[in-house]
């Protein structure tokens, strides 16, 4: 399927057939592939904890409003992210570049990150977002369907997890086989409202 027919079709599918399961190849290649996912600096601050044991699964679906995808979709992925990944050995990100980039780049992660918490964490976040839409197109592309999730406990989710202190959860993201249709689109906002030209008025 084409990148703008998965965009199309893609929806958030909230029956899932508990007894499909996805190959180690396809799992392999729809994390493969949003690992390609841009961020900041490349500094690659997701992290996809892939729930697999059903006991973990039915604890966090009973802090996350019992949501039957929790347990139903063939994968649940918690979108994380390392808030001080950008401090951590910063030159492998750029282990590949020209010598006058890395002695560039590196230096500057420092510098932009340093001291600003809240940039780390809506770097996060960004970082997490556009992963999980990678991935859900990904999944929509391979014949899959996906359901974006943060309707949870955080913090029950964390400790289910043993989130390190200095990770944030973002979101799930569940992926599987839909037992139903979507219900149709709730209904789009017009580009006029929507798209603004040069900026907002005053």
């Amino acid at each position: 399927m084409d990148t703008i027919n998965a965009i199309k079709q893609r929806r958030a599918v909230k029956s899932f057939d508990p007894e499909h399961k996805l190959s180690k190849s396809d799992e392999e290649q729809l994390l493969q592939l949003a690992m390609l996912s841009p961020t900041a600096f490349n500094i690659q601050n997701w992290r996809f904890v892939v729930v697999k044991g059903q006991e973990l699964r039915k604890k966090i679906r009973a802090v996350a409003w019992d949501q039957a995808q929790v347990t139903d979709a063939s994968l649940l992925i918690i979108l994380c992210a390392d808030l001080k990944a950008w401090e951590k050995k910063p030159s492998r990100y750029w282990k590949n570049a020209p010598e006058t980039v890395q002695e560039f780049m590196v230096p500057a992660i420092g510098q932009y990150y340093a001291g600003n918490e809240t940039v780390q964490r809506d770097e996060a976040m960004r970082s997490c977002g556009i992963a999980a839409q990678t991935l859900m197109l990904t999944a929509k592309a391979m014949g899959l369907d996906s359901c974006p999730m943060d309707g949870f406990d955080f913090d029950a989710v964390g400790k289910l997890i043993n989130l390190p202190d200095d990770h944030v959860i973002s979101m799930f993201v569940v992926v599987g086989k839909a037992l139903q249709e979507a219900m149709p689109r709730g209904g789009q906002l017009s580009m006029e409202e929507v798209v603004i030209i040069d900026g907002f008025q005053g």
